[in-house]
Parts: C-alpha cells; structure tokens; sequence
C-alpha cells in the first residue's frame, strides 16, 4: 500500500508538470492561431467538432477505462479489447465520412464536407493506440504518459501554427486537430513495446465490455449537457458567433480541464487498486477531491473578475466580443 502511495504521489507529480507545459503550450498556441486566423475559420471547425465530439465518446466504448480498472488482466482480453476498439474506431470513421452531407445541409455550409471527413480519420487513429495509452496508465506509467502528450501536442500545434503562416485558413485547425493522435498513437505502441495478438474469444470480456458501456452511457449525458449550447449556436447563429463563444468557452475550460486531467488519470489508477478497500478508498477520494476543489475555484473567481484583460491578453482586439 506504501508502494501505491509513493506511486500515487510521483505520478501526481509528473501529471503536473507535464500539464502545466501543456498548459501553457495550448495558451501559446490559441494566442498565436487567434492572430492568424478569424472568428469564422474556428467556428467552422467548431460546428464539425460539435458533432464529432459525440462519435468520440464511442471512440473505445469505455474499454480502456476498463482496463484501467481491472484488479487482473491478461495478454488475450487486451488483445481482444484492442481489436474491438479498432473495429469501433474503424466503424466511426466510415459513419461520420457518411455524415457528411447531413452535416454540410444542417448547417448550409459546403465548406463542411471535406472537413468533416478529414476529422473523421482521427477515430480509427485514436483506437490503434487506446489500449497502449491504457496499459501505460495501468501500470502508472505517468511519466511516460506526460513526455508522449507533451510531444504530441507540441508536433500538432507546430503543424498547426505552419499551416496557418502559409495560409490554409480554418484547414489548419484541421491538420493540428489530425495530427494530434496520430503522434500519440505512434509514441503510445513506442512507449509501451506491446503488441497485439489475434482476437479470440477471452474469459470475463461481457462484463468489461458493459462496464464500458456505463461509462460511455455517462459520458454521452455529460458531453450532451456541455455541448448542446454549441450546436443549436452554429445552428442558428452561424461560424463567426460560434467561433467567438468558442474561444471564450476555451479559455474557462484549459485551466480547469488541464488541472482534472493530470488529478483524474493518477486518481482513477490509483483508486482502482483500492476498489476492495473501502475505508482507504473513500480518504484517498476525499483529499484528491479536496484538492482539485482548492485549485479550481481560485482559477474561476480569476476568470469572472478579468474576463477583458484575458482575452485581450490571449486572444488579441478583434476578439473583444469574446469577454462577455
């Protein structure tokens, strides 16, 4: 229990600090795509990842989570989960690409149909590298979690920020969007030297599977609740309002989503260990709760009170309408 503890602890560590690079990695990267590009070109990108922020949540059907999870796991279930995410990421893909048209007469925007498909292919590529990214987690791998973020992020944004200086417009928020995974994947099956075997029918699979099916069915309200606002706004409003709210919206949630994640993926490997240990359970939760609470209500009351500043600050003039 000491060596979970110790495990616990340096993974926090590590979490942090790759996320505070990560942090000010996206700050630096909104900054600088903010200048370069306009209010529509992210709105356009914003009403296709309304959507596919939906189709993301079935991305692995909560499988990894259920890796994650498991006191015991062996070599054949793994395999057998990975090609399962494959065959979802695979079937996502082709469902989106079919999408598109739908997407395109929804919003009466053409521009939407080759971007749509684009995001699309970032499904089939976030399932090649679920149950690697998971394995690393599993065995709180948490330094090597942060190095592989932190790269792929900077990749992107570099990706990103090129295209923007050459003037692809809103395909550059594509391509960083694309790029993203790709790199992750790659580092993820790098880091972990895993490979996968053949699908075979494994013991214990069905109840991974509906535990994965509980945490995608609760995802699916959460994402609902948080991204509604954004669909009926480009519905109604088109690119350009849905680019500013966007960036306002942006610019609450990177603190916050930064400092949940770098807590979330240690706590919920760690308290997975403690799942037969109640008392332990609840004080560990508890304190963990007790600090993300300490940090993110600060960072909040920030927020409200220098909406103006932030966003000249981060954003630039043109974005004034954002503050409010």
């Amino acid at each position: 229990m000491k060596d979970l503890k110790e495990k616990a602890i340096r993974g926090g560590v590590a979490r942090v600090g790759a996320q505070t690079v990560f942090f000010a990695t996206r700050i630096g990267a909104l900054m600088i795509l903010a200048r370069l590009l306009d209010p529509k070109d992210f709105g356009l990108v914003g009403m296709v990842t309304a959507f596919t922020s939906v189709f993301f949540l079935f991305r692995d059907f909560g499988l990894s989570t259920a890796t994650i999870q498991r006191v015991d796991i062996t070599d054949e279930q793994l395999s057998t989960l990975f090609w399962i995410n494959m065959l979802v990421g695979a079937g996502l893909t082709v469902l989106l690409s079919a999408s598109a048209p739908l997407v395109v007469r929804f919003y009466h925007e053409p521009r939407l149909f080759w971007v749509t498909i684009a995001l699309a292919t970032g499904f089939v590529i976030n399932a090649a590298g679920v149950q690697h990214s998971a394995i690393l987690q599993r065995e709180m791998r948490f330094t090597a979690l942060a190095v592989i973020q932190i790269i792929a992020l900077v990749v992107s944004t570099v990706v990103g920020i090129g295209m923007a200086l050459l003037g692809y417009g809103y395909w550059s928020l594509v391509g960083l969007s694309v790029t993203l995974p790709l790199v992750s994947t790659i580092a993820f099956w790098m880091g972990t030297s895993w490979l996968p075997g053949k699908p075979r029918k494994a013991g214990d699979i069905h109840s991974m599977i509906r535990f994965g099916g509980s945490v995608t069915l609760i995802s699916l309200i959460v994402y609902t609740a948080y991204n509604l606002d954004k669909v009926l706004l480009g519905r109604v409003w088109g690119a350009e309002a849905l680019g500013i709210y966007g960036r306002s919206y942006q610019i609450i949630s990177i603190p916050t989503d930064n400092l949940n994640s770098a807590v979330g993926e240690v706590a919920f490997a760690a308290l997975s260990r403690l799942q037969h240990d109640p008392i332990r359970l609840r004080s560990y939760f508890l304190k963990g709760y007790s600090l993300v609470l300490a940090l993110t209500v600060p960072i909040t009351c920030i927020i409200g009170i220098f909406p103006h500043d932030l966003v000249t600050l981060i954003l630039g003039s043109k974005w004034g309408p954002a503050a409010r």
